[in-house]
Parts: C-alpha cells; structure tokens; sequence
C-alpha cells in the first residue's frame, strides 16, 4: 500500500537519466503514436499497484458499474508490483503502449510531468472538481500551474510507543513536538537502556527525516528550485540531528539501514516508539504480540505548528493517452465519496474525498469494538484521521526531490560520523543542490 516510495534501483535510475535526452521527445511526442484507427476497439487500459488479489473484487464492482454508465468503452485493469511499476511505465511510455491511466507515488508522478510525459487535466476536469478533495490533498497534485494529479487514497502515520518501556523512563507519553525528543531520549537510554526513535538517514530510504526538517522550519527550496535548507532553522536542524547522534541517543545503525530497521528493533522491544500506519498495530499482534499487548497509539511527532505528514496516492493520465477524457472520468469515479468510503473502509486507508472522509469518520466514532487488540486498531484509526485536519504533503512532489533527499542525508552521514561540522556539512549540501539545479533548470 502507500507509503514511502520504494528504494531506487539501477534500472530506474537509468531510465530516469534517459528522461533528460532522446527519451523525453519520446513522451512529449506520444500523443501521435496511440491515435486510434477506425474500427479499433475503445478500450481504456487503468494500472494500480499492488491491488490484487485482495482488491480484485472492489475493483470488479467499480470497473462494472463506470462501464455501465460509459457503453461502448471497456475498462482493461492491470495491477503492477510496487516496485516495478516505475521501470514498467518508462517501458510502456518508450514502446507507445503506455496504460490511459496510471496510480502513481507523487514523486515519480512528478519526474513524468516534468518531462511533458503526463497530461495537465485541469481542461478535462468539471469546474467544482476541486471541492470534493481535502484542498491541501488536492493542490499536492499541481507543478508549475497544471494538475497532473487527482488524489485517490492516503496514509498518515501516528506514534506507535512501548508503554512499558516508557514507564520505566519514567514518561506516561512521547513527546508531541520534535523540540522535546533530546530529553525524552535521553531519559529512555538512560533509564532503560533502549532507545527511544529511529529515523533513518539511507538516502534512498524513507523521507521521514527531511519531513521532520519541514516541521522544524526548514524550506527546502527556493521557487527557482535553489537551495533554501541553509537557514537558520537547516542549521539547527542539522545540529539537533547530528547532535542526537553523536550523543548515542539514536541507534548506530540510522545511518546504515532504513526503516525496516526501526519495525525489527520495535518488535524486539527495543525502541520506545516506531511512526507508522493504524495497520501497523495487526502486524505487531501477528509477529510479536508481547510488544502489541504493551503498545499504545499516539498522535504522531510535529513541529511548533502541529503539521503532519500525509502520504498521497494519485492518479495520473500519461500524455500518450488518446482516451484522456475517459481516462479522467473513470479517475474521478474511482475517487469519488462513495467508491472511496468503499475502499477506505476495506483497505483501512484514508479517503481524500472530503465526503468519505466525513462519513469513515462518523462510522469510527459510532463503533464500539468489545475485542481489546481490535479497539486498539480502532483508536490509532482515530488518530489517524483526526491528524488530517492538520496535515499536509510536506515534501512537496517536485522533479529532483529524491536527489534532494539523498544530497542532504549523505551530507547530514558525514556529520553525524564526525566527518564534518554540520553546519560545513548543510554548506555542502547547498553546493551540491545548486550545482544540480543550475544544470537542470538554467
């Protein structure tokens, strides 16, 4: 499901260089190549990620009921493996047999539409097309004045924390703001020996940590996409981290392994508290449930504002599409109130429909579950939901971003391991972006 996108490989990073030469004619030029011939069936070719077989029948119900109010198209769905939706979609979009419409993660979304490899549907859409969408979801989806992409469905992380292992530190709950972590935990290791978070700095990893930047004031980039990270909010940022660190108060290995690393080390008891998804919580009852029974679902770490973080799936229609209207019609379908209350509530998702958004709500507060590890699942729902009010993509999906992450974790590495001051280190960083960027947008 959604998340943090998952780790580059050489196969996509050598299909992304060739976006920036013969490969981006390619896709601004495929709108020619898909033009149908009289008599050709009108098929409407949907990708999703990692949907079936469990979803297969939702999908089968909304497939049927769009085509029955659109005679005469046939919806073809194909679900894709995460991990090789990005090198299969590059394949597609060279080959000119890319899919109408493709659920994507919005950084790749972003690198496409950079490209002119995705349409802008802001003439397709109904002027009121907006208004169904959580605004701050929906304007996630705009780069440079176009709309690339229509929210479907989203995941906010809460905190997941040991209760036993924060009685031992003596704490009756983690912190809410990152400003209070260096005392929560350094009274964890000191009291008990373990941990208190994990946030990895593996630069193709989770992007929890430049998310964290975000929430502690920091801009990344400037709106000529030029650094902007060494202010003096990057400056303290980097120093909290590195800090941290060199303290002994993170794990050794944050700067080594991802964030797989914090869900082994939570299910062995530990680390304090692990950021993830309400789902999280059934996992841990399968694979270690002496840590489930003793876990507790909080609101998630903010900064002096109370943002969070959302992660956003989208919907995006490549520019080769010659059934674009249809394409965007069967997206807004797939996401409207009653189809997302539908899936929200069988994936365990949020919508960003604002409608079933509302009504999944409702539902949460109306049921009462007698089971104890199913209320558990229940309240951290809750408090999911409830960090929507305030949360917001706040790593914008722009093209670069994931270099952007992996200069500014490297760089952040080396002062951690002492290489560097980290305000030399964030310096660096600087340099490093800047002379990306100046070479991509003159």
């Amino acid at each position: 499901m959604a998340g943090s996108p998952p780790r580059l490989s050489l196969p996509r990073r050598q299909a992304l260089r060739l976006l920036a030469g013969p490969f981006a004619l390619a896709l601004a030029a495929g709108a020619c190549a898909r033009r149908p011939r009289p008599g050709d069936a009108r098929v409407l070719n949907v990708w999703t990620l990692d949907l079936a077989p469990r979803f297969t029948p939702y999908m089968g119900r909304v497939i049927a009921a769009w085509e029955k109010r659109h005679p005469g198209v046939t919806v073809r769905w194909t679900d894709v493996p995460w991990g090789s939706v990005e090198r299969k979609l590059l394949a597609a979009v060279f080959a000119r047999t890319a899919p109408d419409l493709v659920n994507l993660n919005p950084n790749f979304a972003a690198n496409l539409a950079s490209k002119g490899g995705l349409r802008d549907l802001t003439p397709l859409l109904p002027p009121d097309a907006a208004g169904g969408y959580l605004a701050r979801i929906w304007s996630s989806g705009r780069q440079q004045g176009e709309l690339f992409g229509i929210p479907w469905y989203l995941t906010a992380r809460v905190t997941i924390a040991n209760r036993r292992l924060l009685e031992r530190a003596g704490l009756a709950a983690p912190p809410r703001r990152w400003e209070e972590v260096p005392a929560y935990a350094e009274a964890v290791k000191r009291r008990t020996g373990r941990y208190a978070l994990f946030v990895t700095v593996v630069p193709d990893d989770s992007a929890e940590l430049m998310e964290a930047m975000v929430q502690m004031g920091v801009r990344l980039l400037d709106d000529r996409q030029r650094a902007a990270f060494n202010s003096p909010a990057g400056r303290r940022a980097f120093a909290f981290w590195s800090d941290l660190y060199r303290r002994g108060l993170l794990p050794r290995e944050v700067v080594s392994q991802g964030y797989r690393r914090a869900i082994e080390l939570y299910q062995a008891g530990d680390l304090a508290q692990v950021a993830s998804g309400p789902d999280f919580l059934r996992n841990l009852q399968t694979n270690a449930p002496g840590i489930a029974a003793t876990s507790v679902p909080f609101p998630p770490l903010t900064g002096p504002d109370g943002e969070a973080n959302v992660a956003v799936m989208n919907l995006v229609v490549p520019r080769q599409s010659a059934m674009a209207a249809e394409a965007t019609s069967f997206a807004l379908f797939l996401s409207d109130a009653a189809n997302q209350l539908a899936f929200a509530e069988e994936a365990r998702v949020l919508p960003s429909s604002t409608g079933a958004l509302e009504q999944l709500e409702r539902r949460l507060r109306q049921a009462v579950p007698t089971d104890r590890q199913e209320k558990l699942v229940h309240s951290a729902r809750l408090l999911s939901v409830a960090t929507l009010a305030r949360a917001r993509v706040l790593v914008p999906a722009s093209p670069g971003v994931k270099r952007l992450q992996s200069i500014l974790y490297t760089q952040l590495q080396r002062a951690m391991l002492g290489q560097l001051e980290s305000d030399a280190a964030l310096a660096e960083a600087e340099r490093q972006w800047n002379r990306y960027a100046e070479a991509r947008w003159p």
